[in-house]
């Protein structure tokens, strides 16, 4: 096998004991690298201490990535124009913090009996939030609750 010693240096093609004895001379461990090299690849290094940084670092990774969340709004078919500008703000504003966006609209009593009432306020929403998201789900029907999804542009 072919040897790497702890600092990086290679120590030429040697047998597996005398690499086994080179590795406890040091205190150290013997770790295979590459297993399907030819010859393989063995390295002498502290595995423990290894395994340790190799944590470190997805630990620092997983700090670095933002978690992507669902925030829902919702409005009825008679939402006013200003709670309208509202909503379309909170929109924005979670839009462009990176989270997803999901719009509902529920239809109380009657009012089921005009989804397009619904619907047009809805697209009209859609036009308005065109510049800042995509739309994931298209707007459905779904009992009394029309949905849409939003995605933020990239």
């Amino acid at each position: 096998m072919r040897l790497i010693d702890e600092d990086g240096q290679p120590l030429g093609i040697i047998g597996v004991r005398e690499a086994l004895e080179t590795a406890k001379e040091k205190g150290l461990d013997l770790i295979e690298v590459a297993p399907t090299a030819q010859p393989p690849v063995c390295r002498i290094m502290d595995y423990g201490k290894y395994k340790y940084e190799m944590g470190k670092k997805e630990r620092e990774q997983h700090k670095k990535q933002k978690q992507q969340e669902l925030k829902e709004l919702k409005m009825s078919p008679h939402t006013q124009d200003h709670d309208f500008q509202v909503r379309k703000r909170r929109a924005i504003e979670f839009l462009q913090a990176g989270d997803k966006v999901k719009l509902s609209m529920l239809f109380k009593a009657r009012e089921i009996t005009h989804p397009e009432i619904g619907k047009k306020l809805m697209d009209k929403m859609l036009e308005e939030l065109a510049d800042y998201a995509v739309v994931i789900k298209t707007p459905s029907l779904e009992g009394k609750m029309l949905t849409v999804i939003l995605n933020p542009k990239a």
